[in-house]
Parts: C-alpha cells; structure tokens; sequence
C-alpha cells in the first residue's frame, strides 16, 4: 500500500450530489471510498447515480443504515469479492 495510515485515516470527506428515482438527494463519503465506487461504476459500465439507485433500492428500510453507509459496505464487499 502506497499510503501511509495517518493519510488514510485523515481521507477528506466527499460529498456529492446524486439522483435517485427522480430525486436529487447528496452523500458525503471518505475519498478513498469515493475513487473506490468509481472503479467500481466503470468496471460494471454503470453511471454513478444508476449503482446508487440500484444500492439504495436494496437497502432495507427498517436496518437503518443510511444511504452512505450503504455504499461504503458495497464497496468493501466488491473489494473482497476481488480479494
């Protein structure tokens, strides 16, 4: 790993803002997340409003997990999938 932990773990927020079933709405996830989900939206050849559709439509509502939470998961299991 090329980045020391200090800087992994001081990663900037990134908030963003995204459309949802019509709606705009925003999230705020840490930069390494970020440029994460990205690879992970050209590897799969979708936007990154149709991935966030497609997450936040499979998130149950009664876990209580907000929508950047959501993605954050989604990344680290694309990336042990990989592993």
């Amino acid at each position: 790993m090329s980045e020391n932990l200090s800087d992994i773990l001081n990663a900037p927020i990134v908030k963003r803002s995204v459309m949802i079933a019509g709606h705009a709405t925003s999230v705020s996830i840490e930069k390494p997340f970020w440029d994460a989900f990205k690879k992970i939206t050209k590897a799969q050849r979708k936007s990154i409003n149709k991935l966030i559709t497609e997450i936040d439509e499979a998130r149950p509502n009664t876990t209580g997990v907000n929508l950047s939470s959501a993605i954050r998961l989604y990344v680290l299991t694309n990336l042990k999938q990989t592993l």
